[in-house]
């Protein structure tokens, strides 16, 4: 960003942006999630360790099928309550699924149970040697890769507030990957950009 900015012949301190970060990327983040499309019927959930201020937390995903993020929460349990705290968060956005993947986390299945919209909903669990076909694992590297650069994360709100604009970021660029045509691909790239600019508005 300092780079972007100094190349307008911008000069901006890194507590600049942090504080641009703590007042912008909360509406940033429901700007983008409004204009998303509508999203697929089945989700892919896992959770992964992460560490804010040196205590363990557990960042917990879902993706659809394409691999755009549904949405993220940062949770200090990983217990049947923290898995029905997310999905009552993510069944307050989108309309129960079709079915529902995820790993041998006994904690999915008993939140499940104690949510009535979600017992006709199939439920797969994803054994571990199949972890690889498993759409959510290549959704955690990015998070893996902003707490190495920025050598962890410091608070809990902040990282939420980070990681959620950050998914929001991918998911608007999904599918402007070199796995698809050039013509496709810049298409794809100037619809992302043009609800980038509305997003700012």
């Amino acid at each position: 960003m300092q780079e972007l900015l100094h190349e307008r012949g911008i000069q901006v301190s890194h507590e600049t942006l942090r504080q641009w970060n703590i007042k912008f990327a909360p509406l940033l983040t429901e700007e983008l999630r409004h204009r998303e499309p509508r999203r697929g019927s089945r989700w892919f959930l896992d959770e992964v360790c992460v560490e804010v201020g040196g205590i363990k937390h557990w960042l917990w995903r879902a993706v659809d099928e394409s691999g755009a993020v549904l949405d993220i929460l940062l949770q200090e349990h990983r217990d049947t309550g923290a898995a029905k705290s997310f999905f009552v968060r993510l069944l307050g956005e989108y309309d129960a699924p079709e079915v529902i993947y995820t790993d041998k986390l006994w904690s999915y299945g008993a939140a499940i149970r104690e949510l009535p919209v979600l017992h006709s909903v199939k439920h797969v669990q994803v054994i571990s040697t199949a972890r690889c076909n498993h759409l959510v694992e290549p959704s955690h590297r990015p998070t893996r890769q902003q707490e190495r650069s920025q050598l962890g994360f410091k608070r809990r709100r902040r990282a939420q507030e980070f990681l959620a604009l950050h998914a929001r970021v991918s998911n608007l660029h999904c599918h402007t990957r070199t796995t698809v045509p050039a013509p496709l691909r810049r298409s794809n790239q100037d619809a992302a950009l043009l609800r980038w600019r509305d997003a700012l508005q």
